[in-house]
C-alpha cells in the first residue's frame, strides 16, 4: 500500500481529500500547522491519519513528513483575499519556501510522485472563456499585492514542472475553480453571502432585503461542490499524466448576482441587489474548460442550486467566529 503525505491536509480541500483517501483504505500522513484548518474537519477519520504539526516553511519539518512516503500531495498555501492584500510577503513566504522544501525533501527522500495544487488565479484574467489549461499565465500588475497569491502559484508551477523533468517520475498539477461546501471557512463569497443575508435579515424586517455586492454582480465564475471537486482530484491523482495540468471545476458559468439570488432563495429571503465598488484587481469572467479532466472519466454531478442546500444548512447551524483583526504574520527565517 502506498503511503501518502498531504500538506495542508487539515484545510477545506485537504481535509476532504484526506477523508476520501482514508475511506478507500489508503495510508495517509498529514502535515499542517492548523493556521486555517483543524483536526475537526477530518471527523472520525482523524484517528486513522498520522498528523504532523509543523510549518511548511521549515525544511527539517517537511523532510521529516516526507520521509517514508511514496507520494506527496502538496496543497499547503495561504488563501484568502484579506491575506493577499494585507500580507503579500507572508503569502509568498509560505508559497515559495513551502514549494521548494517539498521538492528538496522529495529529492532527498527518493519520492518520485508529486501532485501540486495550483489555482485559476495563475492566469488571473483569462484570454479565452471557457479557459483551457494552456493559456498564458500572467500577473497584470506587480504592484498590486493581490497578485502575491497568483504569482506564488505561477512560481509553484514553474518549480514543480521543471524539477519534475529531471528528478521525478511523475509531477502533476491541478487548478481548482471556486470550490464550495460546508466547512470552507468564512472568507469566501458563498459563506460571506450567507452570513450577510442572515445578519441583514435579523436587523431589518423590510422585504425585499437591500443586499450590497461588489460591482454590479455581472462578474461570472463557475462553482464546484466539494464532493465533485474531490472526485475530480482523485482522478487526477490516479490517472494524471507526467507534467500534466488539469482544471477541476464545472463549465456552468454563473454571475455573482445570480449566486446571491440563489443563496437568498435557499434561505427563503427575497433580496434586491445594491451595486457597490469593486475590489482592485478583480476578474470579470472565469470558467474552466474541463475537457482534459473529462477524458479521465470526470463528470460533475451537483448543480449550484443542489450544492447550496447543504452549504446553507451548515452555515446556518454554525455561528461565524468573532471578527478578529489580522495581525502581521511572522516571516520564517532560519538561524
Amino acid at each position: 500500500m502506498k503511503k501518502t503525505l498531504i500538506t495542508g491536509g487539515l484545510g477545506f480541500l485537504g481535509a476532504a481529500l484526506t477523508r476520501a483517501l482514508v475511506e478507500r483504505g489508503e495510508d495517509v500522513r498529514v502535515l499542517d500547522n492548523s493556521s486555517r484548518g483543524s483536526e475537526e474537519k477530518l471527523g472520525a477519520h482523524a484517528k486513522q491519519v498520522e498528523i504532523i504539526a509543523g510549518d511548511i516553511r521549515d525544511p527539517a519539518v517537511v523532510r521529516k513528513a516526507v520521509k517514508g512516503t511514496d507520494r506527496v500531495l502538496h496543497l499547503a498555501f495561504v488563501n484568502g483575499t484579506e491575506y493577499f492584500y494585507n500580507y503579500p510577503a507572508y503569502v509568498l513566504d509560505v508559497g515559495i519556501k513551502g514549494m521548494m522544501n517539498v521538492i528538496d525533501s522529495c529529492i532527498q527522500e527518493g519520492v518520485k510522485d508529486l501532485v501540486v495544487a495550483s489555482s485559476s488565479e495563475a492566469y488571473q484574467t483569462p484570454p479565452i472563456v471557457p479557459t483551457p489549461e494552456n493559456v498564458p499565465l500572467s500577473i497584470p500588475d506587480v504592484q498590486n499585492p493581490r497578485y502575491s497569491y497568483g504569482g506564488g502559484k505561477i512560481m509553484s508551477e514553474l518549480m514543480a514542472l521543471n524539477y519534475g523533468r529531471t528528478y521525478f517520475e511523475r509531477v502533476t498539477l491541478f487548478r481548482p475553480h471556486n470550490v464550495y461546501g460546508p466547512m470552507m471557512g468564512w472568507e469566501h463569497v458563498i459563506p460571506q453571502f450567507i452570513e450577510r443575508i442572515k445578519t441583514l435579515s435579523e436587523a431589518s424586517g423590510v422585504r425585499p432585503l437591500a443586499f450590497p455586492i461588489q460591482g454590479d454582480g455581472s462578474q461570472t465564475r463557475s462553482f464546484i461542490y466539494i464532493d465533485d471537486f474531490t472526485a475530480g482530484l482523485l482522478l487526477t491523482i490516479d490517472k494524471g499524466e507526467h507534467l500534466g495540468i488539469y482544471h477541476i471545476g464545472t463549465m456552468d458559468e454563473v454571475s455573482i448576482a445570480e449566486v446571491a439570488r440563489l443563496t437568498a432563495k435557499e434561505m427563503d429571503i427575497e433580496i434586491n441587489l445594491v451595486a457597490g465598488p469593486e475590489a482592485p484587481g478583480g476578474t470579470l469572467r472565469r470558467c474552466p474548460d474541463i475537457r482534459k479532466l473529462r477524458s479521465l472519466g470526470f463528470e460533475p454531478r451537483c448543480t449550484l442550486a443542489q450544492g447550496l442546500k447543504p452549504t446553507v444548512e451548515w452555515y446556518r447551524a454554525h455561528a461565524a467566529p468573532a471578527k478578529r483583526a489580522l495581525t502581521q504574520p511572522d516571516l520564517f527565517f532560519l538561524a
